[in-house]
């Protein structure tokens, strides 16, 4: 196995994973909101936003890919230290991706519920929700310093 094998393995967790987890996040809060519509069909915007929050980290996962591809990281000579940059940073972003839009989807489904049961909290949720996803960013910004120090 080359290098350059290794370091695809790690884009491909990076992308995998945080997109896995986006479509268990989106799921969760996804599911939410349909029980919620029975009591509450009147606040589907909120239902909606909150849903498509924990899918931000599938799209951080894919913005991964391209900052390491734009450092000209994965050309086929890359040594065995690059290639190991990558994988590391690939597997730090999917799994941060992948935990943290999980949890994102845990939170925006409590606060879906609480708006299907009356309570005005759409935007305390939305403010909540934001904590996990921060995770995920600190995770991409990663990413970017390993490429930039790699490169």
């Amino acid at each position: 196995m080359g290098p350059i094998i290794l370091a695809y393995v790690g884009i491909g967790l990076m992308v995998g994973l945080a997109g896995i987890g986006s479509v268990y996040g989106t799921t969760i809060a996804g599911n939410a909101a349909v029980g919620a519509m029975k009591k509450n069909s009147e606040a589907f915007g909120s239902y909606i936003m909150l849903s498509a929050l924990p899918g931000s980290q599938g799209l951080y996962g894919f913005a991964g890919y391209f900052l390491l591809s734009g450092f000209g990281l994965l050309g086929s000579e890359i040594g065995w230290w690059v290639a190991a940059a990558v994988f590391a940073s690939g597997l730090t972003l999917g799994f941060v991706g992948l935990l943290s839009a999980i949890r994102q989807g845990q939170i925006c489904a409590n606060g879906i519920a609480a708006i299907g049961s009356g309570h005005d909290v759409a935007g305390k949720t939305l403010i909540l929700a934001v904590f996990p996803e921060l995770y995920a960013i600190i995770a991409l910004a990663a990413t970017f310093l390993i490429g930039t120090a790699v490169s």
